[in-house]
């Protein structure tokens, strides 16, 4: 077995209230319903006028990065809490930064954005089914799901909930109040991103303690993760024949995940279960080391082409 069982972490459980639930839950519906001020029906028309670049971020993102999420857990086998957690956030979209990332590292903008409003409304049908099927595939972590009773429904009713009623009030209001829409579009973005990142830094902060018992532990496996997930993205691109800024961005659409609906079913289904838990609140700091990281490289790259080029 590999090391990362000798830490009972699943014994462990954080500091979160129904209070903060209900408060992380407002935080996601405030995140998508700013995404989805900016995405109309011509960001789902671009699927059908680039199918290639379509199927190759659709297929990452939903296909080949659960399943390389399953082979890290066949071949490391943590504790089933942690297991269950990377199943979970392999199975989460693409987080809600992935646009912004992609404008920073000069990648394809308007294809990030088409995939973003693809994975916005299949996850509503996928997140579920990737994480029941590979969680059941996996024998420990099946155990746990019967131990707590996970009710495939269930989970698709919380993230309709959560991802869909939000996504379409968003889409509603660009579309028939588009002057209102023009206003408030930039300090939605701007808030929903500020309030996100200092929760993530408060639950950080407030089980501080936790996360340096487990930090060894978790840190190996998340990094593993999120760097198979950029690679992923990156290599399909290639297969794929897609341009240098195509390959940016399905890089940053597979690798950068959404931690904070993973949190949210986490607490809701599994009582905040210490490996799961820990797994995606590490996670949420690590996409943005991770992500403004790779973005930063690709920027000061190009822009050393282009200096070299004058």
């Amino acid at each position: 077995m590999f090391l990362l069982e000798a830490v009972p972490i699943d014994t462990i459980r954080l500091n979160f209230s129904e209070e903060n639930l209900v408060l992380l839950n407002f935080i996601l519906a405030f995140l998508m319903f700013g995404i989805a001020l900016n995405l109309t029906m011509d960001d789902f028309r671009r699927l059908w006028q680039y199918p290639r670049k379509a199927i190759a971020g659709i297929l990452s993102q939903w296909v080949v990065l659960p399943l390389l999420t399953y082979m890290i857990v066949v071949v490391l086998k943590p504790e089933p809490g942690i297991a269950l957690g990377i199943i979970l956030l392999g199975a989460c979209p693409g987080g809600n930064m992935s646009n912004y990332l992609s404008s920073i590292a000069r990648g394809n903008v308007a294809l990030s954005v088409t995939l973003t409003a693809a994975s916005t409304v299949l996850c509503v049908f996928l997140t579920p089914l990737n994480f029941t099927f590979y969680g059941s595939l996996y024998g420990p972590t099946r155990e746990l799901m019967q131990e707590i009773s996970v009710e495939p429904w269930a989970l698709f009713e919380s993230v309709v909930i959560i991802l869909g009623v939000p996504l379409v009030l968003g889409m509603l209001t660009a579309r028939f109040l588009p002057k209102i829409t023009g206003i408030i579009l930039k300090p939605v973005r701007i808030i929903s991103l500020l309030i996100f990142v200092a929760f993530i830094v408060g639950a950080f902060l407030g089980n501080y303690s936790i996360f340096l018992e487990v930090i060894g532990v978790i840190f190996f496996l998340v990094f593993l993760h999120n760097l198979l997930g950029l690679a992923a993205g990156y290599g399909m691109a290639a297969l794929f024949r897609m341009d240098f800024k195509d390959k940016k961005c399905l890089s940053i659409e597979t690798g950068i995940h959404n931690a904070a609906l993973g949190l949210i079913l986490i607490f809701t289904f599994f009582d905040g279960l210490g490996g799961m838990a820990i797994v995606a609140g590490w996670w949420g700091i690590w996409d943005l080391v991770s992500g403004f990281a790779l973005a930063g490289w690709w920027w000061w790259r190009d822009k050393k082409q282009l200096q070299s080029m004058a």
